[in-house]
């Protein structure tokens, strides 16, 4: 079944659901996920829409990804030393083990999907 997520760049964040905070903060202020994804968890890959606050954090994620940031203006320090800025229209895909530091210093919001 083809599943959609409408409207994603609209859809007021307190129409998301609130994920809490980030595992594993750097600093203050700590972060705030929101999200929402419609997957049905180990039946197919995890998908959906994901907001962060400003903050700074750890990565914990070690699956493949491809997300297409919708807003917002984040900075990726890959712990290979690659420093990717990134900014509203970005689309970016990160290979499995893709470890580093975010560090959002405006809310972020992309859709993603993680990939086996």
């Amino acid at each position: 079944m083809i599943k959609r997520l409408a409207n994603t760049a609209g859809l007021p964040s307190a129409a998301l659901e609130d994920w809490g905070k980030v595992a594993e903060p750097i600093g203050a202020p700590v972060a705030q996920l929101r999200g929402m994804s419609p997957t049905e968890k180990d039946k197919e890959p995890d998908f959906g829409i994901w907001e962060c606050s400003p903050g700074k954090w750890n990565r914990q994620i070690r699956k493949a990804e491809f997300a297409h940031f919708i807003s917002g203006r984040a900075t990726f320090h890959a712990s290979s030393g690659q420093v990717i800025e990134i900014n509203a229209g970005d689309a970016l895909y990160f290979p499995a083990e893709s470890l580093g530091v975010w560090e959002i210093h405006e809310t972020v919001r992309k859709t993603y999907i993680l990939l086996p």
